[in-house]
This record gives structure tokens, C-alpha cells and sequence, in this order.
């Protein structure tokens, strides 16, 4: 029996970056039956409130799809909050396609991310991307956040943090495990202005994450919370290859579709994508991948350089090869990464 996993998206970000702007449009414009959890110490219901009231699910799921930890820092109380909240989620099988998970803008990522490792839900669940929003206004006059009086109040009143990382260091930290950097109020900067906070903010982010700018909280949905079954299933009425351009919020996107029989290992599948990311700046890739004398497809999902795989099996509508071979979807800053797959394999 296999389990279809649910993909996690971490938002994180200090007060006032914008992570409550584009998770209203997220799950109101996501197209998915999303569940959030909000860890913003110092706000309490107010985000829950701002959630419920965006009519992203009907009023009788709402107590269960918003799940407010308001205990403190929530990479601090991991086993209290965290743990059990994941665990509630998980439990019903079916009526998800995702967990988001608003920290609270004191959060380090990376115990999260640990802790989703979890023997008791890792098997639930993969990292579908850590999403780091920077304020780009405050950024673009000197500092990473723009009210650093509320941010050191919430540190005080937070009895239960057990980190006193420096602004600054709690910054990089953030951007350094992000596989995305959204880049808000970025309608308030001049275009040489929003370039040189390019530049800045690549200093201290993974090398092969991708900066995007956004403002109002605008961004494809798909950007941030992958290519859905739906999206992937369309692509799948397609021979062989699709190709498709579109202009979003300053944002020039590229969709293409790579379908091929042929034999694959699965070391060298992922070597080449980890390697075609930064080239073709990508920033999704979900399909499949079948394996000779495997008897169930290895499920891919990629943000930026993050690689998550697992065998699962396909729906019974689902593109097959003979013997083997592989499906998927890209969405890229640049054209030509399924091109370049092709070249590498064939």
C-alpha cells in the first residue's frame, strides 16, 4: 500500500515582510485544499482571523484547517506545538493537498525542517520549499526589517525562545535555507534599486535559490506551492514535449513538459537536475520516473536544488512506458531545461 504524501511549504520571514499578504492569496487563489498552521507570537487570532475570513475553505472545515500555535517560537517548542499539530494534520488522509506553515519571523527554519524527519510523519509528508520573504522596502533603506522595535518587543515577550541570534544573524539564517526568496513591496523600489538587492541578498542565500520580486502578495500559485496533480495531469495529454510562456507580476515563467522511453538511473536523474537548476533557474519540477525491474514509478518533486523522491504508485490515468522512462513538468526563469534533460539522457 503507498501513501500519498502531503507537501509542507514553510513561510517564514520577519513581522511585517508580507507572509500573511500572500498566504491570503495562496490559499484563495491556490486552487487546493490547503491546511495552515500560524506561529506568529505576538498576534494572536489575528492571523487565524485574516484566514478564515479569505473563504479558502467552507465554514465547517475552517477549525480544523487553521491551526494557530501561539506558544511562542515555534522552532523552539518543536515537540510540544509542532509535532502533535503535524501529526492532527496527517490523520486524515484524503482531504488535503498541503500543509503551509507560518512562523513566527524569530523562527529559525532549520529545526522545522528536522523535525519533519519525524518518525511519525516523515513518512506522511515532503519539503515542498522553505519560502523566505524579505521586505524589500526596508531592505532597499538599510535594514532587514521594517519595524525592528516590534521585533525586539516580540523577543521579550516570548518566555519560551531559547536562541538570541542577532537580527541580522536570524536574517541569514533565514535566507540561507530558503529555496525561494520572495522580495515584497518591490513596487516601492526603483529597477536599479530592486537589481542591487538582487545582487545583495545573493550573498547570503543558497547559491542556486531563486529571488523573486512580489508585490501585494501576488505571485502563480504554482510558484510556491508546486505543480499540482491537475496542472501535471494536463501536461500529460501532450506526446512529447510542451512548452509554455507567461508574464506574471514582473515574473517571466517557462512551463515545459519532457516525456521519453528510455532506461534511467535514478543517482544519475538527479545529478543532472540538481546541475540544470542554476543554469535554467529553476523553480519546479514534478513527475515521474520508472525504473526497469521496479514495480512502481519514483514520484519526483524539486524546488530549486531540492530533491525529494519516492515510490509511489501512479493513477491509473497516467502516462506509462513500456519498460521505463520519464514524465515531467518544469516551470523555469529561462527556456530550454527540458531541451537540455533530453540532450544529457539520450
Amino acid at each position: 500500500m503507498t501513501i500519498d504524501r502531503l507537501p509542507v511549504t514553510i513561510v517564514t520571514g520577519f513581522l511585517g515582510a508580507g507572509k500573511t499578504t500572500l498566504l491570503r492569496h495562496l490559499l484563495s487563489q491556490g486552487e487546493q485544499r490547503l491546511a495552515v498552521i500560524v506561529n506568529e507570537f505576538g498576534t494572536v487570532g489575528l492571523d487565524g482571523d485574516l484566514f478564515k475570513s479569505c473563504g479558502f475553505c467552507p465554514e465547517n472545515e475552517i477549525e480544523e484547517r487553521i491551526v494557530e500555535l501561539n506558544n511562542g517560537c515555534l522552532c523552539c517548542t518543536v515537540q510540544d506545538d509542532f509535532l502533535p499539530a503535524m501529526e492532527a494534520l496527517i490523520s486524515r488522509p484524503g482531504q488535503l493537498d498541503g500543509i503551509i506553515i507560518e512562523t513566527s519571523g524569530l523562527a529559525l527554519p532549520k529545526p522545522l525542517l528536522q523535525a519533519l524527519n519525524w518518525p511519525a510523519i516523515r513518512s506522511n509528508v515532503f519539503v515542498n520549499g522553505v519560502v523566505t520573504l524579505v521586505d524589500g522596502y526596508a531592505l532597499a533603506n538599510g535594514s532587514p526589517v521594517g519595524d525592528i522595535e516590534n521585533i525586539n518587543q516580540q523577543r521579550l515577550n516570548d518566555e519560551n525562545i531559547d536562541h538570541f541570534n542577532s537580527i541580522n544573524d536570524l536574517f541569514k539564517d533565514q535566507l540561507i535555507s530558503a529555496d525561494i526568496v520572495l522580495i515584497s513591496r518591490s513596487d516601492l523600489i526603483s529597477k536599479n534599486d530592486l537589481s542591487l538587492l538582487v545582487e545583495k541578498l545573493k550573498i547570503d542565500t543558497n547559491s542556486a535559490a531563486n529571488i523573486l520580486p512580489i508585490s501585494n502578495g501576488i505571485i502563480e500559485p504554482s510558484l510556491i506551492l508546486g505543480i499540482s496533480s491537475k496542472e501535471h495531469n494536463i501536461a500529460q495529454t501532450d506526446e512529447h514535449e510542451h512548452e509554455h510562456e507567461h508574464e506574471h507580476e514582473h515574473i517571466h515563467v517557462v512551463s515545459e513538459h519532457l516525456r521519453l522511453e528510455l532506461k534511467v538511473d535514478k543517482n544519475n536523474l538527479k545529478e543532472i537536475l540538481i546541475g540544470l537548476v542554476p543554469e535554467f533557474q529553476i523553480l519546479r519540477i514534478k513527475g515521474r520516473c520508472w525504473i526497469e525491474g521496479k514495480a512502481l514509478p519514483l514520484q519526483i518533486q524539486m524546488v530549486g536544488p531540492r530533491f525529494n523522491s519516492w515510490f509511489e504508485l501512479a493513477n491509473n490515468d497516467a502516462w506509462k512506458p513500456s519498460k521505463a522512462g520519464i514524465d515531467l513538468v518544469f516551470l523555469s526563469l529561462r527556456k530550454g531545461a527540458s531541451q537540455s534533460l533530453k540532450s544529457a539522457l539520450v
